[in-house]
C-alpha cells in the first residue's frame, strides 16, 4: 500500500549554527538602527530574512512512500505449571485474537515463541530475548506474554531490559484459587551415617490456619507422621541411616483448596557420611597372622584401631618380669562392659577362654551384636577344642558350630554358589569356577548353622560364613591360615580386598547388602540395579511423579545382579519396590523450581509492565477466558486500559521514488535582494 507524501525540507549551504549566528548578528544591527531612528532599517530587515532564507534552501519535496508491517511478539508460556486447571486453553484462545488482529491488519506482523521450563523454573525472559533478537528494535509494536506469572530467569533490574515498547501480561489461572505447599527451608547437604540431621520445613495454606499432618519416607520406606503448624517454621529431625545418597521425602496432607497435589510433596538429599569406623581387635595369642590383620586395619584411614594381643595369659606361669614384658593389664571391664557399644566392629582373632573374660561378658558381646553390632571371628586351633568361643553366650550369634576336628593338610578355598552371587566374594580376583589362589594349610571342621557360606574346602566344609543375627551382623573364618595370601604364598589370593569386603559388610555397607535395589535417572532414562541371592528378581513396581503405575521385569547380567533400563520424562520422584525392598529416583531437580509455588502472580513482571507503559490483565481459565481487545495506538499515548492492550504504530517506511523542488530559485532571488538593499539605500540617501 504505497502512499505519496509532500512535505518542506531544508538543505542548508551552510551549517545551522553558522547561519543562525549571521542572520542573528545581522538582525541586532537592523534592531539598533531602528532604535536610532535610521531609514532604511526596515528594508534591510526584510534583506536580512531574504538571505537566511537563501541560506537554508528550502525545497518541496514529494517522495512514494511503501510503509512498513509493526512486528508484534506473542510469548506463551508452555511450562509444566500451565497444565494447572485450563491455563494452557485460555493462553491458546488469547493467541487465536492476536492471530485474528494480524490477519485483519495488513501494518501488521507476528512472532510468536514459546517458553519453556528447565532445572531453574520457566526460563520466559529467554524467549522474550529470542524473539526480540529476530526483528527491527524500532518497528516493535508490543510484546504479549501469556503466562501465570510464575517465572524463574527475569532480570533483577528491570530497566537493563531494554524495550522500547509495551510489555502487556496477560495472566492465565484462577487468582482466587488457594492453594497448600510444603516448602524446604533450610537442608543439609551431609550427615554422619546413625545419627540424625535437621531440616526446616514450612507449610503454606491461602485457605486456613491451624496444622497440618506431615509424613516422612527414607528411600521410599513406610512413613512416618507429625502435625506441624501451618505457616511456621519447624524444625525436623531424621536419621541417616546408610552412607551415600539418603533421598528423604516430605509430603504435607491435601488442604481444602489446592491446584494440584504436586507442591504438597518434597525432598531432601542428605549424603551419608560415616564418622571414623572404630574397630576392637583382640588377638588371643601371638601368630604370625595377628601381623596381617594388624596391616590390614591401619591402612584404611577411616579405622580407629584399637589392638590387644595377649602375651601371656593368667594360665601361663614364666620367670619374666612384668616390666621387661612391657605388658599392660587387659582392660576388659572398660572394653567389654563400659564401652563396647561405642565400637563398630570387634574382631576376635585366634582367642581361646583363659579366665580374662567371665562368661557374662560374652554375653554382653552376643547382645551388642543382637542390637546391631557386629562381630568377626577367626577360629584357630582352639576353637576345636574346649576353650572355643562356641562353649560361650557368643555361641548364640555364631553361624558355625566346630566339630572337633581339625585339618593341617593344604587346600584351595574354593568360591560356593552363594559366594558367587554375594557382594562379600562375588568377582573377586581369581575366584571363578577354579580359583587361582595359592593354598590355606589348615581348617577347623564345623557344621554350618545358618547365615550365608561364601568360601568352603574341596571337601565342602564350610571357611567363611556371614549370618545376620537380629540388628547385627557376625561373621567367622574357619582357618587360622588366612595370612598366606597377604605373604603371596604360592601367588597368594585376594586377603586385603575379601576381608575389607567382610568387615564393611558387617558394619552395614549397603553398597555390599546382598538384596539390594538402586535406582537412579540420567539423560532421560531410569536405570534401575538388583542384587540378589535369589535364583530369580522379584518383579520391579514403579510409580512414577505423576501417580501412573508400572511393572517390568529386569534380565539377568551374571552373579545375582539384575538390571533394566525405562524411558524417563518429567521431573519428580519415582518410586520402586522390588519385593520388599524400595527406593527412590529423582528424575530432574529433586524440588524443581516449577512447582515451588503454582500460583498465578503479577508480582514478577509487575516492574517489567510499569518501565514500559504495559498492562496486566487476569484472564482466568478456560478456552471462554476475560480476554482484554487489542488496540493500535500511537507513540507516546497510553498503551493499556482497563480491559484492553495497545499495540503502537511506529510509522516506518521505505521511499521507493522522490523529487525536490526548490523554492527559492537563484537568479529571482538575487534580483528581489538587490531592490531591497537598493530601496534601503535610496531610502538613507534621501
Amino acid at each position: 500500500m504505497n502512499a505519496t507524501v509532500t512535505a518542506l525540507d531544508f538543505a542548508p549551504l551552510l551549517p545551522w549554527p553558522l547561519i543562525a549566528g549571521l542572520a542573528g548578528f545581522a538582525l541586532l544591527a537592523t534592531l539598533a538602527g531602528a532604535l536610532q531612528r535610521l531609514s532604511g532599517w526596515i528594508w534591510r530587515s526584510l534583506a536580512i530574512a531574504g538571505i537566511t532564507l537563501v541560506l537554508a534552501n528550502p525545497s518541496l519535496v514529494e517522495e512514494d512512500r511503501d510503509p512498513l508491517a509493526d512486528v508484534a511478539i506473542l510469548v506463551t508460556d508452555r511450562s509444566a505449571s500451565m497444565d494447572i486447571g485450563g491455563r494452557t486453553e485460555a493462553a491458546d484462545a488469547m493467541g487465536d485474537a492476536l492471530r485474528r488482529e494480524v490477519e485483519a491488519d495488513p501494518l501488521l506482523d507476528l512472532i510468536e515463541v514459546e517458553a519453556t521450563e528447565s532445572a531453574d523454573g520457566t526460563m520466559l525472559f529467554d524467549g522474550v530475548n529470542a524473539a526480540l533478537a529476530s526483528a527491527p528494535p524500532d518497528r516493535i509494536a508490543g510484546v504479549v506474554v501469556v503466562s501465570d506469572g510464575q517465572v524463574h530467569d527475569a532480570p533483577a533490574d528491570p530497566d537493563s531490559f531494554n524495550l522500547d515498547a509495551p510489555l502487556h501480561h496477560v495472566m492465565t489461572g484462577d487468582v482466587s484459587a488457594g492453594d497448600r505447599r510444603l516448602v524446604i527451608e533450610e537442608a543439609p547437604r551431609y550427615g554422619i551415617v546413625g545419627n540424625t540431621v535437621q531440616f526446616v520445613i514450612r507449610v503454606e495454606d491461602d485457605s486456613m490456619r491451624g496444622s497440618a499432618m506431615v509424613s516422612f519416607r527414607f528411600e521410599g520406606g513406610d512413613p512416618q507422621t507429625h502435625r506441624i503448624p501451618i505457616g511456621q517454621s519447624t524444625r525436623v529431625e531424621v536419621p541417616v541411616e546408610r552412607r551415600g545418597q539418603n533421598v528423604i521425602e516430605a509430603e504435607v496432607e491435601a488442604g481444602p483448596q489446592e491446584l494440584s497435589l504436586i507442591n504438597n510433596r518434597a525432598a531432601v538429599n542428605v549424603n551419608g557420611v560415616r564418622d571414623r569406623l572404630r574397630v576392637l581387635l583382640v588377638t588371643g595369642e601371638p601368630h604370625n597372622g595377628a601381623r596381617a590383620w594388624r596391616d590390614l586395619l591401619k591402612s584404611d584411614p577411616s579405622v580407629d584401631l584399637v589392638h590387644f594381643t595377649i602375651l601371656r595369659p593368667p594360665d601361663r606361669r614364666d620367670a619374666t618380669p612384668v616390666d621387661e614384658l612391657a605388658l599392660i593389664g587387659f582392660p576388659v571391664q572398660e572394653l567389654f562392659v563400659e564401652r563396647l557399644s561405642e565400637f563398630d566392629l570387634v574382631i576376635f582373632d585366634r582367642y581361646r577362654r583363659r579366665n580374662i573374660m567371665p562368661p557374662l561378658y560374652f554375653d554382653y558381646i552376643a547382645r551388642y551384636v543382637e542390637n546391631g553390632g557386629a562381630l568377626l571371628v577367626t577360629a584357630g586351633p582352639p576353637f576345636a577344642g574346649a576353650p572355643s568361643l562356641y562353649r560361650t553366650p557368643l555361641a548364640a550369634v555364631l553361624p558355625v558350630r566346630p566339630t572337633g576336628y581339625i585339618t593341617e593338610n593344604g587346600f584351595t578355598p574354593e568360591t560356593t554358589d552363594t559366594g558367587l552371587r554375594h557382594p562379600v566374594t562375588a568377582g573377586l580376583d581369581g575366584g571363578e569356577d577354579t580359583p587361582q589362589w595359592g593354598r590355606w594349610l589348615r581348617h577347623i571342621h564345623g557344621t554350618a548353622l545358618g547365615g550365608e557360606t561364601l568360601l568352603e574346602t574341596p571337601d565342602g566344609d564350610p571357611l567363611l560364613v556371614v549370618q545376620r543375627s537380629g540388628e547385627g551382623r557376625a561373621a567367622i573364618v574357619m582357618s587360622d591360615q588366612t595370612w598366606l595370601w597377604a605373604r603371596g604364598f604360592e601367588g597368594g589370593g585376594p586377603y586385603a580386598e575379601m576381608f575389607r569386603r567382610v568387615a564393611h559388610w558387617l558394619m552395614r555397607e549397603p553398597e555390599l547388602d546382598e538384596e539390594r535395589l538402586t535406582a537412579y535417572a540420567t539423560d532421560g532414562e531410569l536405570h534401575v540395579d538388583r542384587v540378589t541371592l535369589a535364583d530369580q528378581a522379584p518383579p520391579l513396581e514403579i510409580t512414577w511423579p505423576d501417580g501412573r503405575t508400572e511393572t517390568s521385569s529386569m534380565a539377568e547380567i551374571g552373579n545375582g545382579r539384575y538390571e533394566t533400563s525405562l524411558s524417563a520424562e518429567g521431573s519428580g520422584l519415582v518410586r520402586l519396590r522390588s519385593g520388599q525392598l524400595t527406593t527412590v529416583a529423582a528424575l530432574g531437580p529433586i524440588n524443581p523450581a516449577e512447582y515451588a509455588d503454582l500460583r498465578p502472580t503479577r508480582d514478577v513482571l509487575e516492574p517489567f509492565l510499569a518501565a514500559s507503559q504495559g498492562g496486566s490483565f487476569a484472564v482466568g481459565d478456560g478456552a471462554d477466558a476475560n480476554l482484554p481487545s487489542l488496540r493500535r495506538t500511537r507513540a507516546g499515548s497510553d498503551q493499556a486500559g482497563r480491559n484492553w492492550l495497545g499495540l503502537t504504530r511506529n510509522e516506518r517506511y521505505i521511499v521507493r521514488t522522490s523529487s525536490r523542488t526548490p523554492l527559492l530559485p537563484g537568479l529571482p532571488v538575487v534580483l528581489i535582494l538587490s531592490t531591497l538593499l537598493g530601496l534601503g539605500w535610496w531610502r538613507e540617501g534621501r
